[in-house]
């Protein structure tokens, strides 16, 4: 039986790989029309994109042409993943000796022609100080190949629970019981007052009311997001929250979910009050539902790769349209959704994307909501 051999570049390409993938968390970027190219990208990574370069390049206008379509495949990906910035790490494994290297502020090009390329070169070693160590195996050839291979494939299996975990859907129980509680409460204020746009039975229900929370009913900055004026206004929040909260609850988990809808809905409170007139009166649970807008942005830019370019054309455009029409329209506190929409994005920000939020990011999470919160009383209560 005769032995399988694999070329230098080949064997050096696959512990790239290896090192790449298995060890700091790389993940493979599909893109069509692209030959003889390897992009990966891990967003909290030194470089965010790793990009091999198998071809050969072997003289100026070939380089200049590469350079070119690397330009354009990397703002792509900046639009998909809503990236402002995408520092590059370009590999040419193949290059003509006459070819001059040019790297800007964007793109770090090196060539690695073997191992020994990559220990003298400082963009590399500066930002991955144990690759020289990680590429040496006791395998050789097939054997080689197959633990690679095997490596590689436990890792992607392993981002592909995960993923399986957060994106299952799960029964929404507390989305439910909000939902419920908001109902009950509108059937009351008919039962029990004069009806969802009564003045009084606002108040006495607890719709946010400047003066009387001046006055010490501290209560009405969460209990105004449990009221409705209208049946329209209740049929049109509550749909969104059961859109929006089913999706979100199940990102984050039940206890997650709870600390961000009511978070959202004080924030948008706060923010309410420094701009509310002294007799005037707001209620909703529109603050909160934007902050569950808040809540998915952070969460699909912290899977802004798994969710391609959900981003930038569903979730932003829907957040635009709904803050425009706050705008326009006469009757809507606006104030409380943009309020809200902060709210919720710090919050989720505070407990954190499982597997992806880092603990040093809800610390910072945390702090900046305690600001945010201490700011908003000083301007509400001290400053008016």
């Amino acid at each position: 039986m005769n032995e399988v051999s694999f070329r230098d570049k080949d064997v050096l390409v696959m512990k790239l790989l290896h090192y790449f993938i298995t060890e700091k968390g790389y993940n493979p970027i599909i893109l069509r029309g692209v030959d003889n190219e390897i992009w990966l990208e891990n967003m909290d990574a030194p470089y965010r994109i790793i990009r091999i370069n198998t071809g050969y390049i072997h003289n100026k206008e070939q380089y200049d042409f590469d350079m070119f379509k690397t330009k354009k495949i990397i703002s792509r990906i900046k639009l998909k993943t809503f990236s402002f910035s995408l520092n590059t790490l370009s590999l040419f494994m193949d290059l003509g000796e006459d070819v001059e290297l040019l790297s800007n502020n964007i793109i770090n090009c090196v060539k690695v022609k073997d191992e020994k390329d990559i220990k003298l070169s400082k963009e590399i070693t500066e930002a991955y100080p144990d690759i020289k160590d990680k590429l040496t195996f006791n395998e050789k050839g097939v054997e080689l190949f197959a633990k690679i291979t095997n490596d590689i494939n436990k890792k992607n299996m392993k981002d592909a629970k995960e993923a399986e975990e957060v994106f299952k859907e799960k029964t929404p129980y507390v989305t439910y019981a909000l939902l419920i509680i908001n109902i009950i409460i509108f059937i009351l204020m008919y039962i029990i007052g004069d009806g969802s746009e009564d003045i009084n039975t606002l108040v006495n229900f607890g719709a946010l009311a400047k003066d009387l929370v001046f006055n010490g009913e501290y209560y009405r900055l969460i209990t105004s997001a449990f009221i409705h004026i209208g049946v329209i206004h209740l049929i049109f929040n509550m749909y969104a929250l059961y859109i929006l909260g089913k999706d979100i609850e199940s990102y984050f988990g039940s206890i997650k979910y709870t600390f961000i809808y009511l978070t959202s809905a004080l924030i948008g409170s706060l923010l309410s009050l420094v701009f509310m007139t002294d007799y005037s009166v707001s209620a909703g649970a529109s603050g909160a539902i934007f902050g569950l807008m808040g809540s998915l942005l952070y969460f699909g830019y912290n899977y802004r790769v798994t969710l391609n370019n959900s981003i930038t054309k569903q979730i932003l455009p829907i957040i635009f349209l709904n803050l425009l029409i706050g705008f326009t329209s006469s009757g809507i506190n606006n104030y409380a959704h943009i309020g809200g929409l902060l709210g919720g994005y710090i919050a989720s920000m505070v407990v954190g994307v499982k597997y992806k939020t880092k603990k040093s990011e809800q610390i910072n999470g945390a702090i900046v909501l305690i600001l945010l919160i201490l700011f908003l009383i000083y301007m509400s209560f001290f400053k008016n």
